[in-house]
Parts: structure tokens; C-alpha cells; sequence
């Protein structure tokens, strides 16, 4: 029992799909808020904002928190760190040679967030906590860029090597045929590593961060060098140590999705007036939390209602820790999770949080769920395909066309 379970912890990276969409919901959600912001970027984070850079700077030297934005208060160095922070957003999204894009994902969330602690609606510490939790998981082994460049080096090395088989009776199989190599991720690690050199020369970095940037860069190089030239048991041995890295941190995640719920539930216990069923019925009046004063009064004039959704947040977010053993009582609860944060996104304007808790709950979604929902999602891509080659002028359709190209899996 316990040789089984080790070894499938240590064989295979567990939940790809919840950890691909805890990674896609993510990196959604903090590019769409940094392009909603776009227009007040330098009142939120820059030289603009009434948390200036003087008092940032006084706080940052008391907590030793991470943030590029303290090295200089120009406004150009300002406006490249949110340039490059709505590109690593789109990198990972994509899942372009994601453990480079995770890590300046997290660079860039921890830069603007630290640099004005004040702003953001509770969405915004859940981003912080997982953009660090993302580092150490294998969150691109589907449904990413990473993933098909990886499927198509796999299927150009069987090719060779049947090739090779194929004219090694007279003689003719070149040696060393197989897949092109990446060369994008040495050169972005190397890069990576001369701004690091430079960062610590300038000591521009404080509170163990350096020490962190650095083990991250020697293991990833690590990597590279056994992958490249021992592929055999070094290789396997690292696979083992990442999967358990990978699996470690989803078991955190979830750990942390968990405590978010039981803490928020058991602290409503202890109000007043989440015991007496009227709680939602004070942010439904005020302005600031009604972006749809009609839906919010009329929600508001409902005492049985609003007594309902009220018990029903307590008893929800209270109970789905014990639930997580139960499939079928994880699912339903884990459902009416999202609801009531799309709810909250609709009727208290607070988006972008119910954005990041939503993507949080994913990594509890069922695997079969998620590959249903992909080949959904496949096969809409391909009839639009199909449909865009028949409406292509001059372009006559094939037997194939005709028929509708088969649905593709998204895991490559």
C-alpha cells in the first residue's frame, strides 16, 4: 500500500489538467486587470500614486519585500516593469516556455503588489500566494505551447529513428538524426542569468531573494545540462524530483484554497449579523458595492432571500473542507463555490476577485469534467477551421473537408 502510493507520486505529475487550469485561470485574471487598469497604471503602482515612492520605499526597507519597482522611481523604469508584467501574463496564458514565464510572472506580480499593498479587493493576495505557488509545478504539461512543442519533438524523434532503421541495412542512416533542440529556453535561462549577475553586483536585491533567484536559475540549468548530455537514470532522477515538487505544491494549493474557506467561514460565524441571516443585506445598499443598483435593491427587498444566501455563504465555505473525501458532495458544494462567486462579480463589481477564487477552485475539479470540457473546446476549433478552408476563395473542399476534420485532443 505504501510502495504503491509512493510510487505514484513520484512516477507522474498528478492533476495536469487542474494544475494547466489553475495556471490558464490565473494568469487570465491578472492580465485582464492590468489592461482594465491600463489608463490608471501610474496611479495605482507609479509616480502617481498617493502611496508614494518615498513612503513604499520606508516600508519595503522594514518587511524586506520583493519589488523591482524600488530600485528606481523613473517613470520609464516604471512602465517597462508593467510592460513586462502584461507580457510574462501572456507568456504564461500561453504556456510558452512556462518555467521561464512563471517566474517573471511572479516578478511581476510581486513588484506592483508590494510596491502599494493597498491596493486590490482580497483577489489580489490570492494571485500573490499562487503566482509563487506556480514556480514548482509542471503546470504546462497540457493544454500549452511547452506541451505540443514537446509532442511534436516526440514525434520527430520516432520518425528518426524509424528512419533510421529503415536504411541501417545498406548503410545510409545518418548519425545523430533526431528532433531539432530547443535553443529559445538556454538562451532566455542565460540572459536570465547575466541580469542576476548584475542584480547581485549592484545589490539590488534583499531578504534571501537573491538566494532564491539563484537556486531557481542553478536547478533549471541543471536540468538542461543532464537532459542534454545523461538522459538515462540522472535523467529519471530528476523526473522523480520534480513530480514530487509538482505534486507537493498542487497538495498546498489545495491545502491553501482550504484554509481560505475555513477562515472566512468560521470568521462570519463569529459576526452578528451573519447569525442572524441579514449580512448580505448591508453591502447590496451601499453604492460603492452595487454596480447594478436595481438587480442589488431588488436582490436587497427579499428578507427570505437574502437570509438564504446568507447561511448558505456560512455553510458552504464552512463545510467544503470535510467534503473533499466525498466526490459527489465535493462537486456539488465546489459548484455552488463558483456561483457564488460569479454572484459576487455581478452583484458587488468585484470581478477580478471572483476571477482569482475561481481559478483557486479549479484545482479541485474533476479530471473527466475537464477533459470533456477540452474536447469541447477542440472540437469548436476544428469545425471553425474546417469552416474558415471551405469559405477560402478558390479553395475546394476535400473529401475530408466535406466530412469535418476530426476533433484534436488539447494535450499537445
Amino acid at each position: 500500500m505504501i510502495a504503491r502510493g509512493i510510487q505514484r507520486i513520484t512516477e507522474a505529475p498528478l492533476g495536469r489538467y487542474q494544475s494547466a487550469v489553475v495556471r490558464i485561470g490565473f494568469s487570465v485574471t491578472w492580465l485582464l486587470f492590468l489592461l482594465r487598469e491600463l489608463p490608471h497604471r501610474r496611479e495605482l503602482y507609479g509616480p502617481h500614486s498617493p502611496w508614494d515612492w518615498g513612503m513604499a520605499k520606508q516600508l519595503i526597507d522594514g518587511n524586506h519585500a520583493f519589488t523591482v519597482l524600488m530600485w528606481s522611481d523613473s517613470t520609464v523604469w516604471f512602465e517597462v516593469v508593467y510592460a513586462l508584467a502584461v507580457l510574462s501574463s501572456v507568456l504564461l496564458l500561453l504556456g510558452w516556455h512556462t518555467r521561464f514565464a512563471s517566474a517573471l510572472f511572479m516578478v511581476g506580480v510581486l513588484s506592483l503588489q508590494n510596491r502599494s499593498i493597498f491596493v486590490g479587493d482580497g483577489g489580489d493576495n490570492v494571485i500573490h500566494i499562487m503566482a509563487i505557488y506556480l514556480l514548482v509545478t509542471r503546470c504546462s504539461q497540457v493544454w500549452s505551447l511547452d506541451a505540443r512543442r514537446a509532442a511534436r519533438t516526440a514525434k520527430a524523434a520516432d520518425a528518426a529513428k524509424g528512419t533510421g532503421a529503415a536504411k541501417a541495412g545498406d548503410g545510409s542512416g545518418a548519425a545523430g538524426t533526431g528532433p531539432s533542440r530547443d535553443r529559445v529556453g538556454p538562451l532566455l535561462w542565460s540572459l536570465l542569468g547575466i541580469a542576476l549577475a548584475v542584480i547581485t553586483l549592484l545589490g539590488k536585491t534583499s531578504g534571501g531573494w537573491e538566494l532564491i533567484f539563484w537556486a531557481m536559475w542553478l536547478v533549471q540549468g541543471v536540468w538542461w545540462v543532464v537532459c542534454r548530455i545523461a538522459p538515462g537514470e540522472p535523467r529519471t532522477f530528476l523526473d522523480v524530483v520534480a513530480n514530487l515538487a509538482h505534486n507537493a505544491g498542487l497538495v498546498v494549493i489545495m491545502a491553501e484554497v482550504c484554509l481560505i474557506y475555513s477562515t472566512a467561514g468560521w470568521y462570519k460565524i463569529q459576526g452578528s449579523r451573519w447569525e442572524d441571516g441579514t449580512a448580505l443585506y448591508y453591502p447590496l445598499n451601499l453604492h460603492y458595492f452595487s454596480p447594478w443598483p436595481g438587480l442589488s435593491s431588488l436582490l436587497a427587498t427579499s428578507g427570505v432571500l437574502v437570509m438564504l444566501l446568507t447561511y448558505g455563504t456560512v455553510i458552504v465555505q464552512v463545510a467544503f473542507p470535510f467534503t473533499l473525501f466525498n466526490r459527489r458532495v465535493k462537486n456539488v458544494l465546489l459548484v455552488a463555490m463558483i456561483l457564488e462567486h460569479g454572484g459576487i462579480a455581478v452583484l458587488l463589481g468585484l470581478p477580478f476577485f471572483s476571477m482569482a477564487m475561481i481559478a483557486a477552485d479549479a484545482v479541485f475539479l474533476p479530471t473527466g469534467f475537464l477533459l470533456w470540457l477540452g474536447g469541447r473546446a477542440a472540437m469548436v476549433t476544428a469545425r471553425t477551421r474546417a469552416g474558415a478552408r471551405k469559405r477560402a476563395p478558390g479553395d475546394h473542399p476535400t473529401a475530408e473537408g466535406e466530412q469535418g476534420e476530426q476533433p484534436r485532443t488539447l494535450v499537445g
